[in-house]
This record gives C-alpha cells, structure tokens and sequence, in this order.
C-alpha cells in the first residue's frame, strides 16, 4: 500500500512539474524595424492572460492604448498588464530607427500570450503592435510579420506642432530628421475610430508648407512595417 501511494506521490509531482514547465518560457524577442524612415517609440512587450491585451483590431482604444499611440506613453498599458499579473519588458527606452533591431529577455511565468505595441513617428497615432500571439510551447525560434495599426482616435492631419499628450492635434516629432513646417493639415476626418489597419501616410514635397509635415518620397510605408523573431527556449 505504502509503495503504491509513493507511485501515485511521484506521478502527482513529475505532472506538476510538466505543467510548470509549459505554462514558464524564457523568450528571447528581436524586433527588426523594416521601414524606410518610421520610427518606433520605446517598444512595449507584454506577456499576459487570455483576459488581457493590450489592443483589440476592430474595438475602441482604451485610454491607455491612446496614450502610447498619440504620444509613445506606455506606463498605462504596463499599469494594466502588472494589475492582470503580466510581465511587461522594455525591450527600448529610446527611438528605433528604420532598419534596426533591438533585442531582449523575458520571462512569461504562467502567462502564455505574447502582445507588442509601440507608437510610429512621424504619425498621429499610428502603432506597431501584436496582439495576443499564443506562445508556443515548443522550444524553437517563431517569425512574426507586424502591420501598422491606427488607433482611430485622433485625425491624420500629419502636422508635426511637439504634440503628443491625448486629446492634443498634431505629431510630437520626426526622428529620423525629414520633417517639413508649415502644414495646413493632411486630414479633417476620421473615417474609422476603431483601432484599424493604417492607412499609411500621405504626405507631400514641400518642406515649408503643403497639406503635410510628412514628406511623401521618405515616410511612407507597406505592411507589413516590422519583423519579431521569438525563441522559445
């Protein structure tokens, strides 16, 4: 009796190791940047619950989403992912420019979604995200391709003026130096308020004036706008 129920003790533990070892990942996460002359503001990667996310494509954007993506503030959204018992990584605190990439550790714990979001300069909410991917569960190296999304919660009028904080018209900056003055304004209308595909720039070629800030030979763009590359370890 006794060396049946040490069986059946040792059976209960290896199955509860199992199941820590498939609900914890150590992720390894690249971020290649495939734009011409988009920059990324800091890069916000989140593991979490099914319950949470950090946009939705289609629904309304949470205040915090509108946040990071009119202005690269991500402190509401990494509020939200350390309230469900996510972890959140940085994997940038500064600007990443067209053609680079930046890389980084995480450790998911119990949490098996991956999310990425970032805002995209020079846009007005235009954001680089992933939404929800499920980690595998098999150590190996996983390809992403990541669309640009719109947050649907301020017109594209593609004036560049340093704004940024929710609510304010215009673009904070242009880090990639090509910005023009002088706009009048690309857009008076909003289509679509849900978070949605962006429908890119448009801008135009006159550095002191014209409809757009945006100069349209350099920043716009196709999906998809970036490259994570996860391993699994």
């Amino acid at each position: 009796m006794k060396i049946k129920q040490t069986i059946q003790s040792i059976s209960v533990l290896s199955t509860l190791l199992i199941a820590s070892q498939v609900n914890s990942a150590e992720l390894e996460v690249k971020l290649l940047n495939l734009t011409h002359a988009i920059a990324f503001t800091p890069v916000l990667v989140a593991a979490h619950d099914q319950q949470t996310s950090l946009f939705h494509l289609g629904e309304t954007a949470t205040t915090a989403l509108q946040k990071m993506a009119e202005g690269g503030d991500t402190s509401a959204l990494k509020t939200a992912v350390s309230a469900a018992s996510g972890v959140n990584l940085d994997l940038t605190t500064m600007p990443t420019l067209a053609g680079v990439t930046s890389m980084g550790m995480i450790d998911t714990g119990a949490n098996m979604y991956l999310s990425l979001t970032a805002m995209m300069l020079p846009t007005n909410d235009g954001f680089v995200g992933l939404d929800s991917w499920k980690i595998p569960s098999e150590a190996g190296t996983y390809t992403i391709m990541l669309n640009a999304y719109d947050a649907g919660t301020e017109i594209n009028d593609e004036i560049i003026n340093g704004g940024g904080a929710p609510g304010s018209a215009g673009i904070p900056a242009d880090p990639s130096g090509n910005a023009g003055t002088g706009a009048t304004g690309a857009s008076s209308y909003e289509a679509n308020d849900n978070v949605h595909i962006h429908p890119g720039n448009i801008g135009d070629t006159d550095a002191t004036g014209g409809i757009s800030d945006v100069n349209s030979t350099i920043h716009r763009w196709l999906n998809p706008v970036a490259k994570l590359v996860v391993t699994v370890k």
